[in-house]
């Protein structure tokens, strides 16, 4: 079992003795040799297992216990400690380590009990994602419907997500529900304790879109003043989703096919090589195949994506699915909103279900949500539906001078934020919109902090 292991301790001698040994054994190593960097260590990267001296120059090992616990929880710490300290290792243990290893150590002992807590890591981190599993809508249960259709895709995720799969592909229109299989996808794998990282290639622009994904070296650029991580070192162990794939500019097209390949990059501006063990999961609503021949999009990155490839079926292929759906929109929407619980009627349930619903799930949870808001007691009948096609399906007024579309777009924005009572998630679902892009113009508007809050 090859992993990730951070190695705190101070003497070099005792450092390279340990490192060589479990190289050899076929993991890897993080080296350092004080708390500082033990705690700069669990803030950028992940880590399996850590293996930490007592006695460090600027603390102790207890010390960097609490900063892994904080931040990585459940990853074992083994105590390293000599021969006349060994009180404070008994005392380590009732802290939560999982074991400790008398100087001079072992050789042999150090790669059994290494072994054994990786076992019993990812045996609490396999029944941690079990009991996620039973809680309603997690996992492939989350994908609503009755539908055949539907029963295949949620049966589609769990074997594609317990395989060994590292790339795989979602197709299908926008609005179908692609982010929430790939989410589904992560929650019933072994990964599921890890990070899901997610990122809308269209919603960050081109030059932005390497760093963060990335990240870079200080000085790598202008503004460049410290290191940052990028979003493939911070999905490590994870997966990591890349919706909206076929707007990735051809470069960066190129070094991703370079990571599927090597599992491995350097930072924008970097030398050193970083190994990743990450699953990525793509997604697009445009046709790959057609963007290939026309140059627009690398065949070999294509081959290399869709290792496993998911077609979502439209809402209008899935009838049968529209009243279940409509029925948990409702429900969750209420509970959101802070309303009694709604009911919806036969007829409403009859006009929704006849409708081809263009923008997919997406657009029927939009239509749900303006019900909701605007229905004036509990039940909501056809009419609050109206017998015209959804708001996203309408026309804008096109006036005789023309019109900007960036500043229509920005004026929808701000309505929805208003609509919505500034809650971003709602108002992205008001406009068929993904929250990256409703987030994306709120800081283009000046309506986001640099912290990244909502101004006032």
């Amino acid at each position: 079992m090859s992993a990730n292991l951070l190695l705190v301790e101070d003497d070099p001698l005792i450092r390279r003795s340990l490192s060589a040994r479990l190289r050899k054994a076929g993991h890897r190593l993080h080296e350092v040799d004080t708390v500082a960097d033990a705690d700069r260590a669990v803030n950028a990267e992940d880590f399996d297992a850590v293996l930490v001296d007592f006695r460090l120059p600027d603390g102790t090992g207890f010390e960097v216990m609490e900063k892994v616990e904080q931040r990585q929880h459940g990853t074992p710490c083994l105590m390293l400690t000599a021969h006349g300290s060994v009180e404070h290792a008994v005392e380590a243990m009732s802290r939560g380590a999982f074991t400790y290893l008398k100087k001079p150590v072992d050789a042999d002992e150090l790669e059994v009990q290494v072994k054994k807590a990786l076992e019993t890591a990812s045996l609490r981190r396999e029944n941690r994602r079990l009991k996620r599993l039973r809680q309603p809508a997690q996992g492939a249960a989350a994908f609503l419907g009755v539908s055949r259709a539907a029963n295949e895709v949620r049966e589609t995720i769990r074997q594609v997500a317990m395989s060994p799969a590292r790339s795989i592909l979602l197709q299908g229109e926008s609005g179908t529900g692609k982010g929430l299989v790939a989410r589904a996808i992560h929650e019933e794998s072994a990964r599921a304790d890890r990070t899901f990282v997610p990122i809308t290639c269209s919603a960050v622009p081109d030059n932005l879109l390497e760093s963060e994904l990335f990240g870079h070296e200080p000085g790598a650029f202008t503004d460049a003043r410290k290191r940052k991580m990028g979003l493939l070192e911070a999905a490590d162990g994870g997966t990591l989703f890349l919706d909206e794939i076929g707007d990735m500019p051809a470069g960066l097209q190129a070094k991703l096919l370079g990571v599927l390949e090597e599992r491995k990059f350097r930072r924008v501006g970097g030398l050193k090589e970083i190994e990743v063990d990450v699953r990525v999961v793509s997604a697009t609503h445009r046709n790959l195949e057609s963007m290939v021949k026309e140059g627009q999009f690398r065949a070999d990155l294509l081959y290399r994506l869709r290792v496993i490839p998911i077609n979502i079926p439209p809402l209008r292929e899935r009838p049968d699915d529209i009243p279940v759906m409509a029925k948990h929109f409702g429900a969750e929407l209420a509970a959101g909103w802070g309303r009694p619980s709604v009911h919806l009627t036969d007829e409403a349930l009859r006009l929704l279900s006849g409708r081809t619903w263009p923008g997919n799930v997406r657009e029927l949870r939009n239509a749900i949500e303006r019900a909701v808001i605007l229905a004036q007691g509990d039940e909501l009948d056809a009419g609050v539906f109206g017998d015209e096609a959804p708001s996203s399906e309408g026309s804008v007024p096109l006036p005789p001078e023309g019109i900007v579309i960036e500043n229509l777009v920005d004026d929808l924005v701000r309505r929805a934020l208003e609509r919505s009572g500034g809650n971003q998630s709602a108002a992205a679902r008001l406009l068929g919109m993904t929250r990256d892009q409703v987030r994306y113009r709120m800081q283009k508007m000046g309506l986001l902090s640099k912290g990244g809050h909502a101004t006032s």
